[in-house]
């Protein structure tokens, strides 16, 4: 059984960096892909990227490609988030999610879920 545990979330102002980071314990990291989505108030939770097991491939969702970045470290079992050029309208709970095989940008394939962690800009 895989445990997540997200962090880093905070408050930032519009145009800002922030850096999420995902633990992972109790089963062999390596073995999965990884996911990021979040989930805004009032809006269905959104596929925000997804990394391999290798960390060879990465995608990213339309809205945040080119200012989101995804990497992990299989050896301190870690998957990170960063983003940067903040907008008020990444204003989320963001999750990290693992699952076995390819990255899927949909929510139910992942068996595995962090608790979330906030992040909100302010504009």
């Amino acid at each position: 059984q895989v445990q997540l545990v997200e962090s880093g979330g905070g408050l930032v102002q519009a145009g800002g960096s922030l850096r999420l980071s995902c633990a992972a314990s109790g089963g062999t990291f390596s073995r999965y892909a990884m996911g990021w989505f979040r989930m805004a108030p009032g809006k269905e939770r959104e596929f925000v990227g997804g990394i391999s097991w290798s960390g060879g491939s990465t995608n990213y969702a339309d809205s945040v490609k080119g200012r989101f970045t995804i990497s992990r470290d299989n050896a301190k079992n870690t998957v990170f988030l960063q983003m940067n050029s903040l907008k008020a309208e990444d204003t989320a709970v963001y999750y990290c999610a693992g699952k076995p095989f390819a990255v899927s940008d949909s929510a139910t394939g992942y068996p595995y879920w962090g608790q979330g962690t906030q992040v909100t800009v302010s504009s």
